[in-house]
């Protein structure tokens, strides 16, 4: 039996998973199991062989398809001999999660940011829109640095960012260390946040 035929359980497991996490995250359940087919392949499929392994009609394949090519997670191919397109996901987990990111950033945050620049650019007409106005330029600031931070862990060689992210807590050490050496105020926990 092919690969396609017959989804081993843990292949199942994994597809049906992510095919209930893609709604949670905004796609649709198809197009997660879709997804989650592609990325888990030893080789490029094609249109007819997702239909056939995910019981889909070949209609909500092919849209499946084209959202994931809109979202640069698929890339398209050719077998010498045959007209249909495969599709296959990027081999490296960094470099999908580098796309995903930057497109989420460019759907939801990037107009997210506009609009507050905008809303900061107004001239507030009374105590009311002072006060929303602040606490848009704390959303503003926020979103800027992680932005800016994003920037840099993406200019990173997968490498080192994956040393990076290892770091976590002992960066958190040294920065908390380095806050009671110099008195500044402690951290969210301490403030009972």
């Amino acid at each position: 039996m092919t690969y396609v035929n017959h989804l081993p359980p843990l292949n199942r497991q994994f597809v049906a998973h992510f095919g209930e996490m893609g709604s949670r995250w905004g796609i649709n359940r198809t197009v997660g199991q879709i997804y989650a087919l592609i990325f888990l392949s030893p080789r490029p499929l094609n249109a007819d062989e997702m239909a056939e392994a995910l019981e889909f009609s070949r209609s909500n394949v092919s849209m499946g398809l084209k959202e994931l090519q809109a979202w640069r997670l698929v890339k398209l191919s050719h077998q010498p001999g045959d007209r249909r397109e495969y599709f296959e996901a990027p081999k490296d987990v960094w470099e999908i999660f580098r796309v995903l990111a930057e497109e989420r950033r460019r759907r939801e945050i990037e107009p997210t940011l506009s609009m507050l620049r905008m809303a900061l650019l107004e001239e507030p007409g009374s105590d009311e829109e002072r006060h929303a106005q602040e606490r848009m330029r704390e959303m503003h600031e926020l979103i800027d640095r992680l932005m800016t931070w994003f920037d840099d862990v993406q200019r990173l060689a997968p490498e080192t960012a994956m040393q990076l992210m290892g770091m976590g807590t002992a960066v958190t050490r040294v920065l908390e260390f380095k806050d009671r050496l110099t008195g500044k105020a402690g951290s969210a926990k301490d403030k009972g946040v």
